[in-house]
C-alpha cells in the first residue's frame, strides 16, 4: 500500500552552521527516505534523503539524467533554458550516447594513470606555496592556493593554456552562480565553448600529447562533441577540488584538534581527504534524476516524468551508513560517500581529486605551520549562491 506524504516541500538552502547541512534535510531523512518536492516551475516531484535510497537511485537505469527532463529545483526558469542540451555534454546524455563518451574517457582517467600525474601535482603544488610565501601574509588561500593548483593541473591535462585562466575562471564562476541572469548565462557559456572550439581546431591541425588532442584523433568524435568534453572537464577539473581545498582548510582550522591530527600524522592525509569529502559535500543542489517509466521507491510510486532530487549532503550524514557523522573525524573510513555520485555518472575525473587533495592538505600544512584564519571565522564569505558550496575568499596568516 502507497503510505501518505507530506505536503511538497521547497529545497532549503540557509545553513546555520557553514559546514553543515540545512537542518530540515536531516529532519526529513528522519521522518522518511523519500518526500514530495515542489520544484522551481511548478512541478511538483521528489526529494530523496537517505543514504541507501540516494544510491538506488543514481544506479536505477529507470532514471534519466537528460538535461530536457529535467526541473530546476531552485532559480529562474529562463536561466535553465541558457543551460540547454549541447553537443558532448554527456553527463546530461543516458547510455547508449553517455556510454559512447564515457568510454573514450575512461582510460585518460584511469588511477594508474592519474598517480603517473603525481610527481607533475607535487611541483604544481610546491610552486604554488612559494608564490602564497612570496605574497606574504596574509594572503587569499583561494586565490594563490586552491583554484590555481587544480587549475594548472587540468590545464596540462587537457591541453589548454593555462594563460588562459583568469578568461576561463571568470566565465566558469558565471556559470555556477545562482544570481547569474540568464542572459549572463548564455554568454558565459558561449564564451566558453567558442575559446574551446578554437582550441580544439588547432589541435586538429597541430596535436600535442594532451588529451584534446588524443580525443581528436580517435576519429569519433566531431569538433563540437569534443568541444563540449572539454567545457565539462574544464569546469569540473578545477571548480570542483579548487572549493575542496579551500573549504576542507576552512573546516580544519575550525577543528584544531583535527588539523593537530593531520600535522603530526600526514599518513592521515587519505583518510583525512575521504572524511572532509563526506563531511562537507561540496555538491549542495542535486543531482536530479527524472523517472522514464513509474518507478517504485521507498513503497512511493514515482510516476514517469517525475523528477527525484538526491540529497548528498543527507546521505552523507545518514546516522544509518556513518557512526556519528555530524563529527568530523579525519581518522574513520568514511569510503563509500557519495559526493561523487554513484552509478555510471559517478565522478569521471574523482582520482585526480582526491590526489591533489592528498598532496595539497599536507603540503600546506607542512609550510604554514602556523596557518590560521586572518579574519574571524563567521566572516569568511561562503558560496550559498553558487552552484558548488564553498568560500569565496579564505583569507589566511601564519
Amino acid at each position: 500500500m502507497t503510505k501518505a506524504m507530506p505536503e511538497p516541500v521547497t529545497l532549503p538552502m540557509s545553513r546555520k552552521n557553514p559546514v553543515d547541512p540545512p537542518d530540515d534535510l536531516g529532519r526529513w531523512r528522519e521522518e522518511g527516505p523519500i518526500r514530495p518536492m515542489l520544484y522551481a516551475d511548478g512541478h511538483v516531484g521528489w526529494i530523496a534523503t537517505r543514504y541507501e535510497t540516494v544510491r538506488a537511485v543514481l544506479a536505477d537505469p529507470r532514471f534519466s539524467t537528460r538535461i530536457e527532463l529535467m526541473h530546476p529545483p531552485i532559480g529562474d526558469l529562463l536561466r535553465q533554458a541558457a543551460l540547454r542540451k549541447r553537443p558532448g555534454f554527456f553527463l546530461r546524455e543516458d547510455p547508449p550516447e553517455h556510454t559512447r563518451f564515457r568510454r573514450l574517457l575512461t582510460g585518460q582517467f584511469t588511477v594508474r594513470r592519474m598517480k603517473q600525474l603525481e610527481p607533475r601535482i607535487e611541483k604544481i603544488t610546491s610552486d604554488q606555496l612559494d608564490a602564497m610565501e612570496k605574497a606574504g601574509s596574509p594572503a587569499d588561500l583561494v586565490e594563490l592556493f586552491a583554484l590555481p593548483i587544480p587549475s594548472l593541473v587540468i590545464c596540462e591535462l587537457l591541453g589548454v593554456p593555462y594563460s588562459d585562466h583568469h578568461r576561463f575562471q571568470r566565465d566558469s564562476a558565471r556559470l555556477l552562480s545562482l544570481k547569474s541572469t540568464p542572459e549572463q548565462v548564455s554568454e558565459a557559456m558561449d564564451g566558453l565553448m567558442d575559446y574551446l572550439h578554437d582550441l580544439v581546431v588547432s589541435k586538429r591541425a597541430q596535436p600535442d600529447d594532451a588529451l584534446l588532442s588524443g580525443l581528436v584523433a580517435t576519429g569519433e568524435l566531431n569538433d563540437e562533441e569534443i568541444t563540449g568534453v572539454a567545457v565539462l572537464l574544464l569546469i569540473a577539473g578545477h571548480e570542483t577540488t579548487a572549493n575542496m581545498l579551500a573549504l576542507g582548510t576552512y573546516t580544519l582550522l575550525n577543528n584544531p584538534d583535527q588539523l593537530a591530527a593531520l600535522r603530526g600524522d600526514p599518513s592521515l592525509a587519505e583518510s583525512a581527504v575521504e572524511e572532509l569529502l563526506r563531511f562537507l559535500t561540496i555538491v549542495h543542489i542535486g543531482p536530479m534524476r527524472t523517472a522514464l517509466e513509474d518507478v517504485q521507491v521507498e513503497g512511493q510510486t514515482i510516476k514517469a516524468g517525475e523528477a527525484v532530487t538526491l540529497s548528498l549532503g543527507a546521505a552523507n550524514r545518514d546516522p544509518g551508513r556513518f557512526e556519528t557523522p555530524d563529527k568530523l573525524d579525519i581518522t574513520r573510513q568514511a569510503t563509500g560517500h557519495v559526493s561523487f555520485g554513484h552509478g555510471i555518472h559517478q565522478c569521471l575525473g574523482q582520482q585526480l581529486a582526491r590526489i591533489e587533495m592528498r598532496i595539497g592538505y599536507p603540503a600546506l600544512l607542512r609550510r604554514f605551520p602556523d596557518l590560521r584564519l586572518a579574519i574571524p571565522s563567521e566572516e569568511v564569505s561562503m558560496r550559498s549562491d553558487m552552484a558548488i558550496y564553498g568560500v569565496h575568499r579564505l583569507p589566511v596568516a601564519w
